[in-house]
């Protein structure tokens, strides 16, 4: 929200209104506060100042039917006096911010200490010559240059750590950075359809204005607040600002406000726009938190000024952000009761907060794994308001895993660590003092701590060594590289840890329509006039009487969105918009030789007289419209064997009803329409009725009026099965996943696609069930459903038909929560209806469809297919496993590296009281094992060979018994290399020992060779790396990677700098060739030596342990165990409660603005009061609580900003 309070929109806007009173019959204000009441007090208020809602559009200078003109410059006009529809989003972390929180690491903490330490100490010079005698040890090669020169080490340690820092804060710079690209680009993919100059067309959200006629529809987020015009049978789902989880029914007469953020759950209707951007309902909630917790954040930073309102205009091009596309909108503004985790987690994915609580837990890498939770962060769990930081689901299995076993080393180093030093100490000590019975002098104390300092920093460096702070930074660079390539798979990944889940799926519940089929339906057979055509009948076949009823059910019974446009292009099929079975029924009267749209023109929308929308539990849409004798006709569609249940007539061969009884009926299901199912196709019945004028039937009593119907005809609509589907399907199977198809359609349908697609094969021991036989089998007789029930089914279950959301729900939670394999299941989910929203957030990974999706789908989901295609699945689940495999990569060598180094440091420390690594040339290895390595190991691409493995599993350890091999098996060829270098390398390239020498002692080729041996070997073992599952070939695709052979040049080039030219920072002397010679000859032997340890066989190392397994215990947090028992009441007293909350906190907020504004205007205080009371009595509805007015008034009056602030904390 920047930091803008809202008094700097008010100023602002009220400057252009100035300018522009007289263009508009309604100013900002004026509209605002229109958009603040509810119910009838909005149509008193609508009636009373501007006639009825035509008077309103009138003012605006729109047209309920045309819409905006569109012009440029009428458009350009209204973004300036009633603002954009974008809301500004919280400024991003700057890279001095990013800088600190890097520095806030401990082990870089206590080598800052351990540097500045050893620098003061160097520049303290003891007083008097008698430190001559202090040890024997400072005594050696020691001139006047390089006692000065004692300072280096200190400085050098210095400049690494700023360079691990700098490389840490620039990576989560340009991470974030990423994620804002990410954010952006889902919302520029978010369009609505508007009315302009007569034409329908889509837009993207940000360019809604005021006076906009929008086209609301079932799953829409609306994107804007606005005026219901006109409709059929609109609820909406307000609970994202009310707090009240029932749908509110919306009718001109009785309640139109329809507010930002809201979803519309059933229905369409048009709606006209009346506040955008920062003026709308959600608008102004997110100022108030923004400014809010701006303050919060300004009491920190005592006088830094508020910004004026000048920074409205720079954000607007950084980012457009429509309220609608935030889903904080939506969902998080229920679930998210505390302002902090508002900015934190709802502004565009800011990742701060879950950044610096990152950066208190122990498990280095746990975390920073965390801000891969994008701006979606609050899921409608429960637990989310727990835990703030508790993820979506449990951890990924990955964060497990990494999190354990990082604590593990973690641990494993401290311990080595303070043995170094501990016995560096006492080896001193006992040398000093009691060989060579030294008397500790008083002016001695310096060159004692001098030493003391220098054990201390080698024992940082261990550590340092020890613990892979370059984990949390590979898995990080790994996923953000998965997800800018996923894109190109048409995965559109929101957040970022589904990636790596989805490797370790196990099962995928896939729709059928638009995910297996091309959802592009085609009527392919019809039954008509006791006639089963098998292809498009002739026209001419067909009664005129029977013709005519026919085209008009289906033109009027339809909605109006939908149509059937001719081909782009000549030769192309014919376009499809909006509904697609509906499109199949268009499709079928052009094929007719008919034509729709004169009957639509005859009667268009505003006069249908009462509509029956389609919805999960009706299963069918109906019409009504007056005939002109004032009788009344309803037409009626649905799925067949539901609405020929309600038929008692049908029309015969001459177009004449005749009684239809339920024998026909049953004669008919297995003559026609089950054969049209075995063909895959979805059988629909089209019917009517007669109603008499009077007395008028009593609409609202559907049962009475949804029977006794007509039957005009049957069709069967065609949705082939995409091309790719089968092989997609092979391949996961072939993967070890098991794919199950839910799906609303007729049984018979699913199964013979299931069979096309290759899901079920005939002969297999499988199940179809459909949704009424899967709940009979899984509750017990009081109705409940028992797990012990669905495990009987599951496994063997392949296709669920005609199923509800709740069935998909229950199967998903079913498979999830099950105990029968050894491996808890992970399950990914697709959907694209409104109602698979709790099925979608229930999953492990839940896919939306992005083109038949609904927003509402959109928001629940981790992963959007961009191109609704199931093959798209198959690419997430092979980029997914190589996420995983490229940290096993990373870890591989990250870790021999480590043991490597930790025992040099350790064993020569403990016999040569100094560590043949300088800390300086330690912070090096870090840097190319950590950084440099996670970079080039973590971005390796995925082969097809990834699918030919079953999933790892959750309780499969990250490091496996081969990679343990690979990992002793090269630290024993490198330790072996090491250690003969350092007692006999002298010896063998004739050169002065290292060993022993004195406290500032330049630095020795000899532990220069053994230092550039030890990075040789990293580099080459860097090769052997790529591969964990024991392969030969480990330069098999090498350069389909070129960052990797980049940065191994790269790391070679500074070696030879640093070797030739460090000089005493580095600890380095320059080499002779044949010197280099041997070490590179050294590192070559690390590519031959893996192959002598491929050979070993790891069935035979039975004795060797693996790491990073999660057990069963910790795979769920204690407090989701009892919570899992009793989810769905516990979720729901959850969510009431944080809904009450919530409501109290918006409640004070919008009161006390009011009371603020009514004083700056000095207008009547009672429509503040009256505002006050009415929100109050909605409340009580939840839970009797009302919030004391008065309190809540004087509390306003004090401060506006920080009240709001306090506000918003309470709630």
């Amino acid at each position: 929200m920047g930091d803008m309070t809202n008094s700097d929109f008010y100023t602002k806007n009220q400057r252009n209104e100035a300018n522009h009173a007289g263009d508009f019959g309604c100013t900002l204000e004026e509209l605002r506060s229109l958009m603040e009441l509810r119910g009838t007090e909005a149509v008193v208020k609508i009636k009373e100042t501007y006639g009825d809602t035509e008077g309103l559009c009138r003012r605006l200078k729109t047209s309920p039917i045309e819409g905006l003109p569109g012009t440029a410059a009428d458009l350009d006009k209204r973004k300036l006096i009633f603002g954009k529809n974008f809301i500004p989003p919280k400024k991003p972390k700057t890279f001095l911010q990013l800088v600190w929180e890097a520095l806030q690491d401990v082990t870089l903490i206590i080598l800052e200490i351990a540097a500045i330490i050893s620098l003061g100490l160097s520049f303290y010079q003891p007083p008097g010559e008698g430190n001559e005698g202090c040890a024997t040890a400072a005594a050696g090669g020691e001139d006047e240059g390089e006692a000065e020169a004692g300072w280096i080490e200190g400085a050098a340690i210095l400049l690494s750590v700023i360079c691990v820092v700098l490389v840490t804060a620039f990576n989560d710079w340009s991470k974030e950075k990423q994620f804002r690209g990410l954010q952006s680009r889902i919302e520029q993919e978010q369009k609505f359809t508007v009315v302009r100059g007569g034409q329908v067309i889509q837009i993207p959200v940000a360019e809604i204005v005021v006076g906009d006629m929008a086209q609301v529809k079932y799953g829409d987020l609306l994107p804007a607040d606005g005026i219901f015009i006109q409709g059929n049978d609109l609820k909406i789902d307000e609970s994202s600002l009310t707090g009240e989880s029932d749908q509110v029914r919306k009718s001109v007469d009785k309640d139109p406000m329809l507010l930002s953020g809201t979803h519309v759950m059933e229905g369409s209707g048009r709606m006209l726009v009346t506040a955008v951007g920062v003026n709308s309902q959600t608008g102004i909630i997110f100022t108030l938190l923004g400014a809010g917790g701006e303050e919060e954040e300004k009491k920190d930073k005592k006088g830094v000024k508020q910004e004026d309102g000048h920074q409205i205009s720079d954000s607007s091009h950084t980012s457009s952000h429509p309220p609608s596309a935030d889903d904080a909108a939506g969902a998080n503004a229920t679930d998210n009761t505390n302002a902090s985790l508002v900015n934190g987690k709802m502004q565009d994915g800011n990742m701060e907060n879950s950044q610096n609580k990152a950066k208190q837990q122990d498990g280095a890498a746990a975390m920073e794994m965390q801000p891969l939770k994008s701006a979606e962060g609050g899921d409608g769990d429960d637990k989310d308001k727990k835990k703030a930081n508790m993820h979506k689901k449990e951890k990924s299995v990955l964060q497990g895993k990494l999190t354990k076993l990082a604590v593990q080393i973690g641990k494993a180093g401290l311990v080595m660590s303070a043995i170094t030093v501990i016995i560096l100490v006492l080896y001193f000590a006992i040398e000093t003092f009691v060989i060579n019975k030294k008397q500790w002098l008083p002016e001695c104390t310096p060159v004692y701590v001098q030493y003391f300092v220098k054990f201390f920093i080698i024992g940082v460096t261990v550590l340092v060594v020890a613990v892979p702070e370059g984990l949390p930074l590979a898995v990080t660079i790994s996923l953000a590289y998965s997800v800018k390539k996923m894109m190109k798979d048409n995965n559109l990944v929101r957040h970022l840890d589904a990636c790596e889940t989805m490797g370790n799926a196990t099962a995928i519940c896939s729709d059928k329509t638009g995910t297996l089929t091309t959802n592009r339906m085609t009527v392919v057979q019809a039954y008509v006039g006791d006639v089963h055509h098998k292809e498009i009948p002739d026209p001419e076949a067909i009664p005129a009487k029977t013709l005519e009823l026919l085209v008009n059910a289906i033109a009027v019974n339809s909605a109006y969105t939908t149509n059937v446009l001719p081909p782009e292009r000549e030769g192309g099929l014919p376009r499809q918009v909006g509904n697609k079975t509906e499109c199949g029924l268009l499709g079928f009267v052009l094929n007719l030789k008919q034509d729709y749209q004169p009957v639509r023109n005859l009667i268009p929308e505003e006069k249908l007289y009462k509509v029956y929308t389609f919805n999960s539990v009706r299963k069918s849409m109906s019409t009504v419209i007056k005939m002109p004798d004032g009788s009344f006709r309803m037409y009626s569609k649905g799925a067949s064997e539901i609405v020929l249940k309600k038929c008692s007539r049908i029309l015969n061969a001459t177009g004449e009803a005749r009684i239809f009884r339920p024998r026909d009926r049953d004669e008919m299901v297995k003559k026609v329409i089950e054969p049209m199912a075995c063909d895959g196709l979805r059988t629909i019945c089209i019917a009517y009725r007669d109603f008499s004028s009077s007395p008028e039937p009593d609409w609202e009593n559907e049962n009475d009026i949804l029977t006794d119907l007509t039957c005009i005809c049957v069709v069967g609509i065609e949705d082939p099965v995409r091309p790719e589907v089968p092989e997609a399907i092979r391949k996961c199977q072939r993967a070890g996943i098991t794919v199950r198809m839910v799906t609303g359609d007729n049984i018979n349908t699913a199964r013979a696609i299931a069979i096309k697609c290759g899901i079920i094969h005939p002969g297999e021991d499988f199940l179809c069930l459909e949704g009424k036989e899967f709940n009979r089998r899984i509750r017990n007789e009081k109705g409940e459903i028992e797990q012990e029930r669905i495990d009987k089914i599951w496994p063997k279950l392949r296709v669920l038909a005609r199923s509800s959301p709740t069935d998909k729900h229950t199967l998903v939670k079913g498979i999830i929560d099950s105990t029968q394999v050894e491996q808890r299941q992970v399950v990914a989910v697709t959907g694209d209806g409104t109602n698979d929203g709790p099925a979608l957030k229930k999953a492990d990974v839940g896919f939306a469809m992005g083109i038949a999706g609904t927003d509402v789908a959109k928001e629940a989901s981790d992963i959007i297919l961009t191109d609704d295609n199931f093959s798209s699945i198959v690419k997430a689940v092979m980029w997914g496993r190589n996420v995983y495999d490229s940290i096993s990569k990373f870890l591989q060598f990250q870790l021999t590296v480590n043991v490597v180094a930790v025992i040099v440091a350790f064993t020569g420390a403990c016999i040569t009281q100094d560590s043949p690594l300088k800390a300086v040339q330690m912070l090096w290895v870090n840097l190319i094992m950590d950084t440099f390595a996670s970079l080039a190991l973590a971005t390796e691409p995925p082969t097809e060979s990834l699918l030919l493995r079953k999933p790892y599993g959750r309780n499969k350890p990250l490091i496996s018994r081969t990679m343990m091999k690979n990992i002793l098996g090269h630290a024993v060829y490198q330790l072996t290399l090491i250690f003969t270098l350092l007692f006999i390398g002298e010896q063998m390239f004739q050169i002065d020992s290292g060993r022993n020498a004195p406290l500032h002692s330049p630095p020795s080729e000899h532990y220069t060779i053994i230092f550039n041996t030890f990075v040789m070997m990293q580099l080459f073992n860097e090769i052997n790396a790529r591969k964990i599952h024991g392969e030969r070939n480990v330069f098999d695709g090498i350069f389909r990677n070129p960052i990797f052979c980049t940065i191994v040049l790269g790391t070679f080039a500074i070696q030879i700098v640093i070797v030739q030219f460090g000089g005493k920072p580095f600890s380095c002397s320059p080499l002779e060739l044949d010197q280099w010679m041997w070490c590179i000859f050294i590192g070559l032997g690390e590519l031959v030596w893996g192959q002598v340890i491929a050979t070993i066989p790891t069935s035979r190392l039975k004795f060797l342990k693996e790491a990073g397994r999660l057990t069963e215990k910790e795979e769920v947090p204690e407090e989701e165990l009892n919570e899992d028992v009793e989810e769905i009441d516990h979720a729901e007293r959850e969510l009431r409660r944080g809904q009450i909350l919530w409501f109290r906190g918006l409640n004070r907020i919008q009161t006390q603005i009011e009371v603020v504004n009514t004083f700056k205007s000095g207008t009547s205080f009672q429509g503040a009061l009256r505002r006050q009371s009415s929100v109050t009595s909605q409340t009580q509805d939840v839970t009797n609580i009302s919030s004391p007015s008065h309190v809540s008034l004087s509390n306003a009056l004090s401060s506006p900003t920080s009240t709001s602030a306090a506000a918003a904390g309470q709630g």
